[in-house]
């Protein structure tokens, strides 16, 4: 019995464990920031929302701030018009797994079969495939960090917890302004209808981005797509 549960908590660092020390804790194999940069980037996680982006790409426009958004592939199938619009209007479309589920609960096969038809589904509306991946919750198994080479891991360095509604946009934009700095990686949603998170939180993030934007502006600070960090 000792050595069963042994050799099951071997088997869980190795698939789960480890990956999570190497990408989350020191940053291999992943993206987090480019402390080198005098720029940041802006990343967008769980859409495309028919509510919430069409109102973010507005902002994004009237701001000229081109940004980065993690899709997820079932969404940008039934909102085909928005990921047209995010492409056309200049920003970068990355892969945010098919449905909003975390590597560490399916099958290896299963990851890699979601992200290629998340890929196809993209290249289909913009005509170019995507290299991008950031994983739901960042998290990854052994063998995506070995077998996902084809893709570009993107993590993050700054993230404003804008998921919850609770603490309003205050939170988010006092979050943010405190702690962004050149070669920042941000974190953010445009849709609240994931595990965990309240629907209508994505509306307090595009209420602080209003006051966000004109500060980091007053800084000098550009913001760009992940791929021009």
């Amino acid at each position: 019995m000792v050595q069963f549960v042994f050799v099951l908590l071997l088997l869980f660092s190795l698939y789960w464990l480890i990956p999570f020390i190497l990408t989350a804790g020191a940053g291999i194999g992943v993206f987090k920031r480019q402390s080198t940069s005098d720029k940041i980037a802006l990343t967008f996680d769980d859409g495309p929302n028919p509510v919430y982006t069409p109102q973010l790409l507005d902002l994004l426009k009237k701001h000229s701030i081109k940004a980065t958004f993690f899709v997820v592939g079932s969404k940008a199938e039934k909102y085909p018009e928005l990921i047209a619009r995010m492409h056309a209007e200049g920003h970068l479309i990355g892969i945010h797994n098919y449905v909003h589920k975390s590597n560490w609960v399916m099958a290896p096969w299963t990851t890699r079969r979601h992200l290629n038809k998340t890929a196809s589904i993209i290249e289909r509306i913009t005509g170019e495939r995507p290299i991008y991946y950031r994983p739901p919750w960042g998290l990854l198994t052994l063998f995506d960090f070995l077998l996902l080479k084809q893709y570009k891991i993107i993590h993050w360095s700054v993230m404003a917890e804008d998921w919850r509604s609770r603490g309003g946009s205050e939170k988010i934009e006092k979050r943010l302004l405190q702690t962004i700095k050149n070669g920042d990686v941000v974190l953010l949603h445009d849709c609240g209808e994931t595990a965990g998170a309240d629907s209508d939180a994505p509306m307090n993030t595009i209420h602080a981005l209003k006051n966000v934007f004109k500060e980091l502006s007053n800084q000098g600070l550009d913001c760009v797509r992940i791929n021009e960090m």
